[in-house]
């Protein structure tokens, strides 16, 4: 009876291990498990990356958007919600988009849970699409209606009363060492 109840918490202890990377590690033996696995790179907000960083990052963007989320969560194009064919040339819409595929990324995992995707559309893709495609949003100058395509970059705030009074101390300070100034 004895031998029995040790085979049952035996098999109970295998049957709640997780996964081994090796047929020894489910045993408890150290240094039999092999070396850890790397921990996978933390994502970057977009416009942190640089050259072809960016540029592998935005091609990777551009497939999801063109392929998923406009084809679904497109909606048609309005005044109410513009859309703009060149999207990749709005800095605050890339942003915008990135983010919102990474939160997609981290939803749409496993590890989630079942709600995983319901949270992805209450809490990140309701509001970022409301956001990018407002009437007074970062595409309201471009194309209101997909009969007439259009593109056109608003122009941002001005810099703020700092920075135009460090701009003109720099400047009538003149060039410092070896010319340049600082």
């Amino acid at each position: 009876m004895e031998q029995t109840a040790e085979q049952a918490r035996q098999l109970d202890h295998l049957a709640s291990a997780p996964p081994a990377a090796s047929p020894f590690a489910a045993f408890g033996m150290p240094g039999f498990s092999g070396p850890p696995a790397p921990a996978a790179p933390e994502p970057r907000p977009i416009l942190e990356l640089e050259g072809e960083a960016y540029e592998d990052e935005l091609d990777a963007l551009s497939d999801w958007v063109d392929d998923f989320l406009l084809p679904i969560y497109g909606a048609e194009v309005t005044t109410a919600a513009p859309w703009c064919l060149q999207w990749q040339e709005h800095s605050d819409v890339v942003a915008w988009l990135h983010a919102l595929w990474l939160a997609y990324q981290q939803h749409k995992d496993p590890e989630a849970g079942l709600a995983g995707m319901f949270v992805w559309h209450r809490d990140f893709l309701t509001h970022a699409m409301a956001a990018i495609r407002a009437p007074g949003g970062p595409l309201s100058a471009c194309m209101t209606s997909p009969d007439r395509p259009a593109h056109r970059l608003l122009p941002g705030p001005p810099p703020s009363a700092r920075a135009e009074k460090e701009s003109a101390e720099a400047e009538a300070s003149g060039p410092g060492e070896y010319g340049l100034t600082s």
